[in-house]
């Protein structure tokens, strides 16, 4: 898939967050790789032949002092050749899978902003 066509999903699914939660993803940064670096798969404890589809950094808000405002913001990477990977098939209903896969990883980083950990977000389906 084109990187545009990605990217453009990617805003898709940022967009579709209701408002009210939108309001407090303003200081967040989203942003796409092409794959996860080392370190980044070693951060979440995954080796070699491991596929990480998306990576939250930053501090959840449910863990904030309330004197944490001027820091750097969180960051959402999204990695679109595992997601690429984990959807199989081609044509037209790929690439709404892939939409599907790219809006599912999304809200499941944004969940981690929000102070969800692993396990609250696979039984939600996340």
């Amino acid at each position: 898939m084109e990187v545009e066509r990605f990217e453009a999903l990617v805003a898709e699914a940022l967009d579709s967050i209701p408002p009210a939660f939108q309001r407090y993803l303003d200081n967040v940064a989203v942003v796409i790789e092409a794959w996860p670096r080392p370190y980044q798969m070693a951060r979440v404890g995954l080796g070699p032949g491991s596929l990480l589809l998306g990576l939250y950094e930053g501090v959840p808000r449910t863990r904030r002092p309330a004197a944490m405002n001027l820091s750097l913001p969180d960051k959402i990477t999204i990695f679109q050749g595992p997601i690429e990977i984990v959807v199989p098939g081609d044509g037209p209903a790929r690439d709404e899978a892939i939409r599907h896969e790219v809006r599912r990883v999304v809200l499941h980083e944004v969940a981690h902003h929000f102070g969800f950990g692993e396990e609250r977000l696979r039984e939600l389906g996340y």
